[in-house]
């Protein structure tokens, strides 16, 4: 345990003297207020520490101990539901002792060390175990089981299981090592947040993370164990995007991280969460999230630890063969922290005042999602696990030039475009279609052919190429007006208008909008298409295009999105019975004459 003393006091950043026995990363105690930091940057017997929180009436000659460990996360039952800040304190108990405001130097265990929980083992006595295998389960919620696994490092031979009611720090297992060191095993595992979890083997993404939002999963889908970058100026709904995708994408597990977000955002969350639905499980949603709220105004410091403490946790759940969506919110305002602790340190600033690694960091962050074959088997064959992430970015002006969106787009596979244009018009999710991209269609293209239908392919390039035309008509439309355009021009402007306000506008706040299945999806998009190709059909016989504008069946083509879930196969037979009928009695009308 190395002990020193402060020397230089700028802001979130302590310098201490006679610390040459600490190592970089170890987590130190700064003043006799215990407040929380870590070492970022040695010179001789001086270490730069990052000081987790407020660091005024700080002043030099105060000690500094170190702990020599890492800044680590306590990983374990107890997990879930909870809501905590960027360094694992749990802000509800904090509350309960100290009220709303943290007071400096509080130290809070991050999982309850008092609450028993059921362990029921699955293996026997004398099982030959290693790293990564599943020795028990708890039932953490009623969604979620948790799943005890070796820690890293350790194999051998089970000596002793038990079963029954455990803290997480009672022993619930003895593992004897091949050199005759027995080990006893809890329910809790600590692991340092900058090191990534290991895993057996990395895999490629081959399915889509289905979110309910029709913009994203028929024209630029996310892959399981995928990355994805919401960048969009402020106003647009980056925060509902990520709300939206936190309740619906079918991951099994969600990581929420407020990184610098606006404390009423995170208010929203809280309050929301616990009343919703979880639609897989019909219980809280919260019953199988993890919270990390490190809002605007809490030290700045802290916000640069929040992404890590999350990614941690997530590659936990994942180990245990579970798959989880990350959503962090925003990772600008965590690269604004990096800046401000680049610029006390005094180092050569980059482009916009960033630091030069800024890229590095990110690259580090984003690298640790992907879907992977985990550590231990249990002689039942390999376990899958996978984390998804979802990163908002937040550039000043809307302006994706900038350095942090330019470094997360050249890492991330998907770009969703929020444009202040569309969401100024109320068009929302204010997904720009022109601009985004998916690179992982080519891959989740035979998925999605084999499990929604053989036709989904080609009718979501119909879908694009037709918004691609309309915004090539745009541009006439202006100069000489709609009238001027042929028949078949102004249809392909009305078909485009069906696809934006139809089908990509999606309302988050309608309790039947909100979410939409992929047959849903497939049901719409073929129900716009058909009107399309039947009235194109109906023109070249002559209709007029008036009359095809004015069919009563336009109207339920409009409001198709308003149908429940359990109703679609049924509703939307009737209504492409419907359009078929009006448009043979408008082609024969015109057949007659």
């Amino acid at each position: 345990m190395s002990k020193g003393t402060i020397v230089k006091v700028s802001g979130p950043l302590v310098i201490a003297e006679g610390m040459k026995d600490a190592n970089m990363f170890d987590v130190v105690h700064v003043s006799e207020s215990n407040l929380i930091g870590e070492i970022i940057e040695m010179h001789n017997d001086k270490a730069s520490i990052q000081v987790y929180e407020e660091t005024a009436g700080l002043g030099p000659g105060e000690p500094v101990v170190s702990t020599g460990y890492p800044l680590s996360v306590e990983l374990g039952p107890g997990l879930i539901g909870k809501i905590f800040d960027g360094i694992q304190r749990p802000l509800e108990e904090i509350r309960e002792m100290v009220g709303s405001n943290i007071t400096r130097g509080i130290q809070v265990s991050p999982i309850d060390k008092k609450k028993k929980w059921k362990f029921t083992p699955v293996i026997a006595k004398g099982t030959k175990v290693s790293q990564g295998d599943i020795i028990g389960t708890v039932q953490e919620t009623v969604v979620v089981e948790h799943r005890i696994m070796v820690p890293f490092g350790i194999s051998g031979i089970i000596e002793e299981i038990f079963e029954g009611e455990f803290t997480v720090e009672d022993t619930v297992a003895v593992v004897k090592k091949d050199n005759g060191e027995k080990v006893n095993l809890s329910m809790m595992q600590r692991w340092p947040v900058r090191q990534g979890r290991p895993y057996k083997q990395k895999l490629a993404p081959k399915e889509p993370i289905v979110t309910g939002q029709r913009v994203i999963d028929t024209l630029f889908p996310l892959a399981k164990g995928g990355v994805a970058a919401v960048p969009g100026p402020f106003g647009s709904g980056k925060t509902v995007v990520q709300h939206q995708l936190a309740k619906w994408a079918d991951a099994e597990i969600v990581v929420y991280i407020g990184c610098g977000e606006r404390g009423n955002e995170m208010t929203d969350v809280l309050m929301e969460f616990p009343e919703l639905k979880d639609p897989r499980t019909g219980e809280s949603l919260m019953k199988r999230t993890v919270l990390i709220a490190n809002t605007s105004d809490m030290p700045v410091a802290a916000r640069e630890a929040s992404i890590y403490t999350g990614i941690t946790i997530a590659e936990y759940f994942r180990d245990m063969g579970y798959s989880v969506a990350l959503m962090a919110d925003s990772t600008s305002r965590w690269a604004e922290a990096l800046r401000e602790m680049s610029g006390r340190l005094e180092e050569m600033p980059g482009e916009e005042g960033y630091p030069a690694y800024l890229a590095s960091r990110l690259a580090q962050f984003y690298e640790r999602a992907g879907r992977v074959i985990t550590l231990g088997t249990n002689g039942t064959g390999e376990r899958e696990g996978s984390i998804t992430v979802i990163g908002a970015v937040s550039p000043p002006g809307g302006d994706i030039s900038e350095p942090v969106t330019q470094a997360t787009l050249r890492i991330v596979k998907v770009f969703w475009g929020l444009d202040a244009s569309l969401a100024y018009r109320r068009h929302f999710p204010a997904i720009n279609w022109l601009l985004s991209y998916s690179l992982y269609l080519d891959t989740l293209d035979s998925w999605l052919n084999a499990h929604v239908a053989k036709d989904w392919i080609s009718m979501r390039n119909d879908l694009m190429k037709l918004l691609q035309e309309e915004s090539e008509l745009e541009e006439i439309v202006r100069l000489v007006g709609v009238d001027a355009l042929s028949p078949e021009d102004r249809l392909k402007l009305e078909a485009a208008k069906s696809i934006r306000e139809d089908y990509l506008h999606q309302n988050a706040f309608h309790d039947i909008d909100t979410y939409t299945s992929l047959e849903k999806q497939y049901r719409m998009m073929k129900l716009i298409l058909d009107f399309y190709y039947k009235a194109k059909n109906a023109l070249s016989n002559g209709a007029d295009i008036r009359q095809i504008f004015n069919l009563p069946v336009r109207e339920k083509i409009g409001r198709a999105k308003y149908i429940p879930e359990e109703q679609v196969s049924k509703a939307f037979s009737e209504i492409e019975t419907e359009l078929n009928n009006q448009m043979d009695a408008l082609i024969s009308k015109e057949v007659i004459k």
